[in-house]
C-alpha cells in the first residue's frame, strides 16, 4: 500500500476516502528532521505545516505534495519542482469560514467586546456596560479589502449585502469588480477605509505591504484585520501605532513567527484581538479541505494529474519518474 503522510490528522470523511488506496500516516512531529525522515518512503504528503526543502531531496518515491487548503507558502516550490514532485492545493474551500471570521472580529472590535467582557467579570455590570458608550455600528462605514481572491470576494459580499458597508478593494489583476465593490490603489484604500482587511497571498510584492508609511496614512479610528500572512504587516510599525493610539485597533490571525511567543507586545493591547491562525478552520471547512486534498491524492495514486496542479512546469520531469495517463 502506498504511504500517504499527513502533517496533521484529517477529517474523518477524508480519512475514509483514502481507505484502500493508501496507508495514511500522521507525522509524529513537525520539525524539519522528522518530516524529512518520515517522508522518505511516502508517495503523497498532505501539508498543513511548513515542509523543509530537504524533504524533497530524500523522498525518492514522492509523487505529490498536496496543500490542505489554498496557501502555498508552506511548500518550497523550487525544491518540489526540482525533484519532479507535483504540487497541488485546494483553493477557495475555506473562503466562507475566513470571511465570517473577519466579520466576527470586526464586530468584536467595534463593540469593544474584550473590554466589556473583562470589566463585566472583574468590576460588575455597570463597569462593563460603560464601554457601550464608545461602541460603533458597521453600516455605512468603508471596508477596504487587499486581495480579491476567493476570500476577499466573500468578505466583500458579506460586508455589502449583510452589513451595508461600502466596499473598496485593491488587487493585482484589476478585472471587472464584483457587484458593489470599487477599486482603489493601495494608498487610497488605506487612507479612506474604516476597516482594512488583508486577504492577499504572501509574495515578494506583498511582504511588508502594510508599512510604517501606509499605517501613518490610516484613519486614527481605523481597524486592521489580517487573515493573509504575518509578514504582509510591518510588526514594529503596527505596535508603535497601537502604543501611540494612532489607529483604532487590530485583529490578527497570522504572524511572522508562529506560534506567537508568550509576552509578545500584541497581547498587551485591549484593542487587539489575537487568534491562533484559525480564521479558516471550522468543522465544515476542515471537511472540505480534507476531502479536497484526499481527492487530489486519489487522482495522483491513480496515475492521473491533480485538478489543482500549481507547478505545471514539473510535468515533463514527473512523467519521466512516473508514467501518467493523458
Amino acid at each position: 500500500m502506498p504511504k500517504i503522510l499527513s502533517t496533521h490528522p484529517l477529517h474523518p470523511r477524508a480519512t475514509a476516502m483514502l481507505v484502500g488506496a493508501g496507508r495514511l500516516v500522521v507525522a509524529s512531529a513537525l520539525d524539519a528532521r522528522t518530516l524529512a525522515a518520515e517522508a522518505k518512503d511516502a508517495e503523497i504528503v498532505i501539508v498543513r505545516a511548513p515542509l523543509p526543502p530537504a524533504l524533497f531531496e530524500g523522498a525518492a518515491k514522492l509523487r505529490a505534495a498536496i496543500r490542505h487548503g489554498a496557501g502555498l507558502d508552506m511548500i518550497p516550490m523550487d525544491a518540489a519542482t526540482a525533484a519532479g514532485v507535483l504540487v497541488a492545493n485546494v483553493p477557495a474551500v475555506n473562503a466562507r469560514s475566513v470571511a465570517e471570521h473577519v466579520m466576527f472580529v470586526t464586530l468584536a472590535l467595534f463593540r469593544r467586546f474584550r473590554m466589556v467582557d473583562r470589566d463585566l467579570r472583574a468590576k460588575g455590570w455597570l463597569a462593563g456596560r460603560e464601554h457601550a458608550n464608545a461602541n460603533s455600528e458597521l453600516a455605512g462605514k468603508t471596508i477596504g479589502i487587499v486581495g480579491l481572491g476567493a476570500v476577499g470576494q466573500e468578505v466583500g459580499h458579506i460586508a455589502a449585502h449583510g452589513f451595508d458597508l461600502n466596499v473598496v478593494a485593491t488587487t493585482r489583476s484589476m478585472r471587472p469588480a464584483p457587484e458593489r465593490v470599487g477599486f482603489l490603489s493601495i494608498d487610497a484604500l488605506v487612507e479612506q477605509s474604516d476597516i482594512i482587511v488583508l486577504c492577499c497571498p504572501l509574495t515578494e510584492e506583498t511582504r511588508g505591504l502594510i508599512s510604517r508609511e501606509r499605517i501613518a496614512r490610516m484613519k486614527p479610528s481605523a481597524l486592521l484585520v489580517n487573515v493573509s500572512r504575518g509578514p504582509v504587516v510591518d510588526d514594529d510599525a503596527l505596535i508603535e501605532a497601537l502604543q501611540k493610539g494612532r489607529i483604532g485597533g487590530a485583529a490578527l490571525d497570522v504572524f511572522a513567527t508562529q506560534p506567537l511567543p508568550p509576552g509578545h507586545p500584541y497581547f498587551g493591547f485591549d484593542n487587539v484581538i489575537i487568534t491562533p491562525h484559525m480564521a479558516g478552520i471550522t468543522e465544515e471547512s476542515m471537511m472540505r479541505m480534507g476531502t479536497g486534498a484526499a481527492g487530489e491524492a486519489l487522482l495522483v495514486l491513480a496515475n492521473k494529474m491533480p485538478v489543482n496542479l500549481r507547478n505545471p512546469e514539473v510535468v515533463q520531469h514527473y512523467r519521466r519518474r512516473f508514467p501518467v495517463d493523458a
